[in-house]
């Protein structure tokens, strides 16, 4: 259950057409989950 809400939170900004990829969405923990630095300390779950 905890991905599912994840994935829906990463996806918002896809959704709303700021950007193509989760990841590339700079205020985004899926930047984290990606491997990539987001702007704030995350603590991956899942």
């Amino acid at each position: 259950m905890m991905q599912q809400k994840l994935d829906y939170l990463h996806r918002n900004p896809v959704e709303a057409g700021f950007v193509e990829e989760p990841w590339e969405y700079l205020y985004s923990s899926a930047r984290d989950y990606a491997g990539q630095k987001g702007l704030l300390d995350v603590m991956l779950v899942g």
